[in-house]
């Protein structure tokens, strides 16, 4: 496996925090039904080669996956790169995080000049056929995203529950306000087709930490319920054994009245 040369007069990114952060809760929630982890690969800022006769011309997503193909490069290198010649397969989605720098390329408000390398948008659209492309601003907290129909974008309506529908794969993507990572903000992430939060490890290990809990819970309070109940039975036992003994001190009371009557010559039927 080898990386391709960096060539890319009009790059401007610079790294920061929210670009490793927002992808990686993509990253974490990006679960197709229908593709088994092997079968998926996904990468922020790397480098995607697209042309055999321009082998230096890259574009490089803040996120993007591929599917159908190995997670690993040749089932068992971690790549440097993707390159579309060697693979043969184009993303199925990419994002792009939309800067004020990036706006117009990010949006396909660009004109490639000749010679040079095409515009993200031609490169998405015409030569890879993604089909879809995600611009998210975490400026405005606006998302727009877009789905290949006929060879060319257009712009995705949501649900009525603000999801926007991924059907091949099972899946549906929106924003969602919470903590990822520490972080409190609003977040690009992956749901399920039918609009349930796909959970992210750190979620899933809260999920049955409570899960855990409230068996615990539950447990103790059934527990509760038996010590109840016995104690109960003990109680009602307790009762049972007095109510007895006093039925038998009764009739050890009538014995010792009849004897005594007895002894005196009086007849109990009389006296009724």
């Amino acid at each position: 496996m080898y990386d391709l040369p960096d060539e890319n007069p009009e790059e401007e990114y610079l790294p920061d925090q929210y670009h490793g952060r927002q992808p990686g809760i993509l990253d974490d929630t990006f679960k197709p039904s229908n593709y088994s982890p092997d079968e998926i690969f996904t990468a922020a800022d790397l480098n995607l080669y697209y042309d055999v006769r321009h082998t230096n011309w890259y574009k490089r997503p803040d996120w993007y996956a591929v599917v159908g193909v190995p997670s690993l490069y040749e089932g068992h290198d971690l790549r440097m790169s993707y390159v579309i010649w060697q693979e043969q397969v184009s993303p199925f989605v990419v994002v792009e995080l939309l800067s004020p720098s990036t706006e117009d390329e990010d949006l396909g408000r660009t004109v490639s000049q000749r010679g040079k390398p095409p515009t993200k948008w031609q490169v998405y659209e015409r030569i890879l056929r993604v089909p879809y492309y995600i611009v998210f601003s975490r400026y405005t907290n606006e998302i727009q995203p877009f789905r290949l129909v006929g060879g060319h974008y257009e712009l995705m309506t949501p649900t009525d529950d603000q999801l926007y529908l991924v059907p091949e794969l099972g899946l549906s993507f929106g924003l969602w306000q919470g903590i990822y990572k520490g972080v409190n903000r609003i977040w690009l992430r992956w749901f399920t087709e039918s609009g349930e939060m796909i959970l992210t490890p750190d979620e899933e290990a809260a999920a049955a930490q409570e899960q855990a809990a409230a068996a615990i819970a539950e447990a103790a309070a059934a527990q509760q319920e038996v010590l109840a109940a016995q104690q109960e039975a003990l109680a009602a036992q307790a009762e049972a054994a007095a109510a007895q003994e006093q039925a038998r001190l009764a009739s050890e009371r009538a014995e010792r009245l009849a004897a005594k009557l007895r002894e005196l010559n009086i007849d109990l039927d009389d006296l009724g």
